[in-house]
């Protein structure tokens, strides 16, 4: 247990901040001398945990100022459609207007097993509180290029979807918003609007990223069946929790998009970049004989809807139980059994001495 705390400290570590000469990449997290210590401490755990200096920016599926390759036939890697509009500063998929959707895809299906994709966006408008939206949606899904209306893309899609919400449709929830939520789909399940996705998220957090300041960040990382969404939202350099999934199967194969809409109410909705970046990762010889594009996406835990309640710290009581909760459940356990063995022991000793005061 100890161990499986440790290495939870250690992941954090290394996604917790950025390289200080390398604008918008983080890493690398601890020294190897000390890296190297504590995997020779946790055994078996260290296999879960990946060395962030050993990521490799992936151009072809990366978009990154000055914007090359968009929309032109001789070098295209990324195409757009709808209201998106290119800049030379960011790509808008949607204006500060009503009934505007528009989106922006790579044009090359994306063939890594295991990966990290860095995004730097700003959702910005005239709007007050809770009259702008809708939101972002970040894509790794089979189909590309099809509008609908799940933030400007095709509903019952394939693949994985990250939603950066910024209005609340269902009136009697309790989170509060913008909420990122994530969600894996095999084609048989439908975004439900009218309730923010609640029926089919997987997880969520509350997460203040519109009409900031400064530079806002999100970064997705897919590892051995390990999704984690992290956020730098408070211009800190520092990562932030948000998501960590584990047990989820995404086949490669796959295309990265973004898209975004708007209905009666609006907001600017920018990409300035989307880094992709191959992690290094030691796959077994039966994993690495796996035909991963015909891979079916699933998660290998499924909640019921009614079970899909919010508490006022918007996330969902039904949460899996991560590494740290297991840890705080066994402690909270061991301390209730001390307390009643102390308890019990002082309860018992009384009743010896009122006994003997009879003899």
């Amino acid at each position: 247990m100890a161990a499986a705390a440790a290495a939870g400290w250690i992941w954090l570590w290394g996604w917790g901040r950025r390289c200080p000469g390398r604008s918008g990449l983080r890493g690398p997290g601890p020294g190897p001398t000390i890296l190297l210590l504590f995997l020779l401490l946790l055994g078996p755990v260290a296999a879960d945990i990946t060395d962030g200096n050993s990521e490799h920016l992936k151009r072809e599926h990366s978009l990154i100022k000055p914007y090359h390759g968009i929309g032109s036939s001789s070098t295209l890697l990324w195409d757009f459609q709808g209201s998106t509009m290119l800049t030379s500063q960011y790509v808008r998929l949607t204006p500060d207007e009503r009934s505007k959707e528009g989106s922006i895809w790579n044009h090359l299906p994306c063939f890594l097993k295991d990966w990290e994709m860095h995004v730097h966006f700003k959702v910005h408008g005239a709007g007050k509180k809770n009259l702008h939206g809708d939101g972002i949606a970040l894509w790794y899904t089979r189909d590309r290029l099809v509008p609908g209306p799940v933030f400007g893309s095709k509903d019952n899609f394939h693949g994985l979807a990250i939603f950066l919400d910024t209005y609340p449709n269902d009136e009697t929830t309790e989170r509060v918003f913008p909420y990122i939520s994530v969600m894996v789909n095999n084609g048989s399940l439908s975004y439900d609007h009218s309730k923010d996705g609640r029926w089919t998220e997987l997880a969520g957090c509350t997460a203040d990223f519109r009409n900031r300041d400064h530079d806002t960040f999100l970064a997705v990382r897919y590892s051995r069946g390990r999704l984690t969404v992290m956020t730098d939202l408070e211009d800190k350099n520092e990562w932030k929790n948000c998501i960590d999934i584990t047990g989820v199967r995404l086949p490669t194969g796959y295309y990265f998009g973004a898209s975004a809409g708007t209905g009666d109410l609006s907001d600017n909705h920018d990409i300035i970049s989307m880094k992709l970046f191959q992690l290094m990762v030691e796959h077994t010889p039966d994993e690495e004989s796996i035909d991963w594009t015909k891979i079916e996406p699933s998660v290998n835990f499924l909640k019921s809807p009614k079970d899909n309640v919010d508490d006022p710290t918007g996330n969902f009581r039904s949460g899996p139980l991560t590494g740290w909760r297991v840890f705080l459940l066994l402690l909270c356990a061991l301390l209730g059994i001390i307390v009643c063995a102390v308890v019990g022991a002082v309860v018992f000793q009384k009743r010896q001495e009122r006994n003997k005061r009879f003899y």
